[in-house]
């Protein structure tokens, strides 16, 4: 089940001064939010490879999420390391509607699926 957390009323507010990447918190979780060719991507906050923030990093040409530390390379579409590495960086959905911008965190279900 996908629960969604408003985490800004405008991409100008999410992203002021021209920024491209930023972190926020969204049900309890760390975020990393991109805008990268004027689409809102959502990711884990930190690399899969040795943690660092992705939020430190930059969107390259591609559209692709580069790790500030070793720039290992994710696809911001699925989340594929794609540099060679083999790590996936964890994607989340984002909306963006009338009322504000919106981030699906899935819930994980318990041991009886519940």
């Amino acid at each position: 089940m996908t629960t969604w957390h408003k985490i800004s009323e405008s991409r100008k507010e999410l992203f002021p001064d021209g920024q491209t990447l930023t972190e926020v918190e969204v049900g309890g979780k760390r975020v990393c939010v991109g805008l990268s060719k004027d689409r809102l991507l959502a990711c884990a906050a930190t690399c899969p490879h040795a943690g660092a923030r992705m939020a430190n990093g930059y969107i390259d040409p591609l559209g692709n999420l580069v790790c500030p530390l070793h720039r290992y390379r994710f696809s911001m579409e699925n989340g594929r390391n794609t540099s060679g590495e083999g790590y996936f960086l964890k994607i989340h959905r984002i909306e963006e509607r009338s009322d504000g911008i919106f981030v699906g965190i899935e819930e994980k279900k318990g041991l009886f699926g519940s």
